[in-house]
């Protein structure tokens, strides 16, 4: 089993990974693969897009429906970030169709993108059909898509030969192939390598060192200025619900606090910043998803703040995080749509209490014990979002994830790693509360605070 850092850590825009930036990409894809079939389809043909499931429940608080139209139009995520998306999409919305390969395909988004509620596909609650018809409304071409978390998307034959989701390849192909935390902690034992040594080296097998590091730079640069631009903006939040921008007011108040402000007070405020401009649809990174994009920010940006972290510690903590959230990935998900938001805040605090462990010079087995802290502690959370927005509770819990992160590495720093409860049993855990979980509790907006909440 093999993700890589890179891969778990991608460059997109808020509000969701599996929601905005895994449509996004497969209208992309989809382009492309019309693309490959041009001289076989029919002139005039029209693109039809149903949205299934979690897709069509809360695609309109996620802005699933503006993120398809943009993929459509050849625009991608990582793409966006630098641009008026708010002005792009009404100028898309008013156009009839799209050009490509010098043909031009119909597309109404008011008419050919439909929100099928009642709708949902046997393999993922994240389902999207794209298709084109003729002009006897015949389907010529179709595909369906599956977002299963943190932006990665699957074709349906592509789902078929995945394992829980990723591709297998043969282990001799990767130095170090640990798929269980419990085979990552004695490969770190029998090799003398840190988790992340032996993540380094596994990326080698796609990757020069260079090219690692450039991006792991780039990781973090864009995780830090996420966070000091939310820390800088403040105004209402857009989805209806007023959300007023706070993360800036908090750091304001914590700057001038004379009696010295505590560490819970800081993280929050990061984190929040974060997940601010996540709901706003600004320039995020996935960690592991954007719903929980703000809890490894908060604690990498305070880490490096109070304890002047080297360019080498900062790409061990996104190493060792990134090995943590492929075992959770590869063993269970981080999908909220498929095991609510323990899949989601709980891997990303997971994540970061082992990758700030391993900073504080942590060994194997009491990085795997924070880990295991971390997500033991968010096991049953559920995701109901208010009116489909990743706004509440959702940017307050991204502060609780970052403030359980660092009290699990502090417990773990502090002990010997030998523990009651591994990592693999806490993750097989998760699975299986995210299986008995209702359906109303995972990102569908049909339970818990969702409706519960009372517009004035």
């Amino acid at each position: 089993m093999f993700i890589s850092t890179l891969d778990l850590f991608k460059p997109g825009i808020g509000p969701s990974s599996s929601h905005t930036v895994g449509p996004m990409l497969a209208a992309c894809r989809f382009r492309d693969e019309v693309l490959a079939a041009l001289q076989t389809l029919p002139a005039g043909a029209r693109v039809r897009c149903v949205l299934t499931g979690s897709l069509a429940l809360t695609g309109h608080g996620h802005a699933t429906d503006k993120a398809v139209l943009l993929g459509l139009h050849g625009h991608c995520p990582d793409q966006v970030a630098h641009i008026d998306i708010e002005a792009e999409v009404a100028r898309l919305q008013q156009l009839e169709g799209f050009e490509l390969g010098g043909r031009c395909f119909n597309f109404r988004f008011s008419d050919d993108l439909v929100f099928a509620m009642e709708q949902r596909l046997p393999e993922h609650p994240n389902a999207m059909l794209l298709e084109l018809r003729n002009d006897q409304d015949d389907v010529v071409c179709c595909e369906h898509y599956f977002s299963i978390g943190g932006g990665f998307i699957h074709n349906r034959a592509e789902l078929d030969g995945l394992v829980a989701p990723l591709k297998l390849l043969p282990a001799s192909q990767y130095p170090f192939p640990f798929d269980s935390a419990d085979s990552m902690v004695q490969m770190a034992q029998s090799s003398g390598l840190s988790i992340a040594e032996m993540k380094r080296q596994n990326e080698h097998f796609h990757l020069t060192d260079d090219d690692l590091n450039k991006g792991l730079n780039g990781i973090w640069q864009a995780m830090k200025v996420c966070v000091e631009n939310g820390l800088s903006s403040e105004g209402e939040l857009p989805g209806g619900l007023k959300v007023q921008r706070r993360a800036q007011r908090l750091f304001r108040q914590l700057q001038q606090c004379e009696e010295g402000p505590q560490l819970h007070e800081w993280l929050c405020a990061y984190a929040m910043a974060v997940n601010e401009e996540n709901a706003a649809g600004h320039a995020v990174v996935t960690a592991p998803t954007n719903g929980a994009a703000g809890v490894i920010p908060a604690v990498l940006y305070y880490a490096w703040l109070n304890r002047q972290l080297s360019e080498q510690q900062i790409q061990d903590f996104l190493l060792t995080a990134a090995a943590i959230g492929g075992i959770i990935k590869h063993k269970s998900s981080i999908s909220g749509a498929e095991v609510g938001c323990q899949g989601e805040v709980g891997s990303a605090s997971a994540m970061a209490a082992a990758g700030l462990c391993a900073v504080l010079g942590g060994s194997a087995e009491q990085i795997e014990h924070a880990a295991e802290i971390a997500l033991e502690h968010h096991l049953g959370m559920t995701c109901d979002p208010v009116k489909g927005l990743v706004q509440v509770p959702c940017i307050e819990r991204n502060g609780f994830g970052a403030l359980k992160a660092y009290t699990a590495a502090s417990l773990a720093i502090r002990d010997s790693g030998q523990h009651v409860m591994s990592l693999d049993n806490c993750v097989a855990a998760m699975k299986q509360t995210g299986l008995e979980m209702s359906e109303k509790y995972k990102e569908t907006s049909l339970g818990g605070l969702a409706v519960n909440y009372t517009e004035c």
